[in-house]
């Protein structure tokens, strides 16, 4: 009998009309929103606990900390002035170049020192550029589905 219970509430439950959630035009999905975030949170996380399991010098995890920081900014930066001189709103050229200026320094600083640290084996090399690099791709994507959100809500 427990089973003829069973069987009936799961008709029950697939009759019932599922909610659909409401976006606005524009807005990104949850899914990409919640991707976005979790990349960015899993970069920086991946980066920062190979940073602390690490054998270097205080001052070389320092060094990549500061590089990961300035990256992450940089990269953001960037993305902000190119979606506000793509949506015509006033970036003057100097900032618009500082923000690429920073980006590459940040980048060129993470390869330059991952290419010099003798103390690093190879696959930990890989590590740090891979977090590093999806640290800054996934803080790009957040931002932009962050800014998405608030220009589809203005919309309304």
């Amino acid at each position: 009998m427990s089973n003829e219970h069973d069987l009936s509430l799961d008709k029950a439950v697939e009759r019932k009309p599922k909610v659909k959630v409401e976006r606005k035009e524009g807005e990104p999905t949850s899914a990409f929103k919640g991707a976005s975030w979790g990349a960015l949170l899993i970069g920086i996380s991946a980066y920062l606990i190979g940073l602390f399991n690490a054998t270097m010098e205080l001052n070389e995890k320092g060094y990549y900390f500061a590089v990961l920081v300035f990256g992450l900014y940089a990269a953001v930066s960037l993305q902000k002035a190119v979606r506000d001189k793509e949506e015509d709103i006033p970036v003057t050229n100097i900032y618009y170049g500082i923000s690429w200026f920073a980006l590459i320094v940040s980048i060129s600083l993470m390869a330059i020192g991952l290419y010099n640290a003798g103390s690093i084996i190879l696959s930990e090399k890989g590590f740090y550029a891979m977090s590093f690099v999806l640290s800054i791709f996934a803080a790009i994507t957040v931002q932009k589905n962050i800014r998405d959100t608030q220009r589809a809500k203005e919309r309304d």
